[in-house]
């Protein structure tokens, strides 16, 4: 057995890559469209990680979706957690759980699914801002 992804449905594609692709890093490594079951898949995955993908499902039908902190979460490891979640921020993502303990933060993306953030390696010391924010709603 293997692992082969994880599926995620998105109610706005475009504002999705943008999250995953432009603003996580992820890299699309496939995508695929399906006129008679009126959906598109696209496949993403890390840089460092091409054998661990996220697909997303974009249902050409709306529909509204329920229960994104059901799901669990969704974990990348990089190399700056801080430089990272500066990024985010500054991007208009909030920092729901802040890397107060340099080691790890959880965002949501645009569907409200959790992302954790974890520090590559051993945390990284305590420091401002981050030290001492407060979290922001739930993740």
């Amino acid at each position: 057995m293997r692992y082969l992804h994880t599926m995620v449905r998105v109610t706005d594609l475009e504002q999705s890559l943008h999250f995953y692709r432009d603003l996580l890093g992820l890299k699309e490594t496939r995508r695929s469209e399906s006129e008679k079951g009126r959906y598109t898949l696209v496949f993403l995955a890390a840089p460092d990680n091409p054998d661990a993908p996220i697909e997303l499902t974009y249902n050409w039908d709306p529909e509204t979706y329920t229960g994104g902190r059901n799901f669990g979460h969704l974990a990348y490891e990089v190399d700056d957690i801080y430089a990272f979640c500066k990024h985010l921020q500054d991007n208009g993502v909030t920092i729901n759980r802040p890397p107060r303990d340099g080691r790890m933060a959880f965002v949501k993306s645009p569907d409200g699914i959790s992302i954790e953030i974890l520090q590559k390696g051993g945390a990284l010391e305590p420091a401002e801002p981050w030290k001492s924010a407060e979290n922001i709603g739930t993740w």
